[in-house]
């Protein structure tokens, strides 16, 4: 199970910055993994709220419904870590 918290430290590290979109599968995770825990967060308001999804380059997901390869997250999120 990833936590929240863990899931922003390593979207820190990939991306080097708050708002710079990182590649969903730069996360290491199955692409089932990636779909379940992304849509899972993504329908969450409060949090939903700080994620960014943007189709790009690279393999895709799904996620709530719509396909994405990178997420960039506010650095307000961490109000709810």
């Amino acid at each position: 199970m990833t936590t929240l918290n863990m899931l922003v430290d390593r979207y820190r590290e990939l991306a080097k910055g708050w708002g710079i979109p990182a590649a969903l599968r730069d996360f290491g995770l199955s692409a089932t993994e990636t779909e379940r825990l992304f849509g899972g967060l993504d329908e969450d308001y409060h949090i939903s709220r700080h994620l960014h999804f943007s189709k790009r380059e690279g393999p895709g997901y799904r996620i709530s419904g719509e396909q994405a390869t990178h997420v960039a997250i506010d650095e307000a999120i961490t109000g709810l870590l």
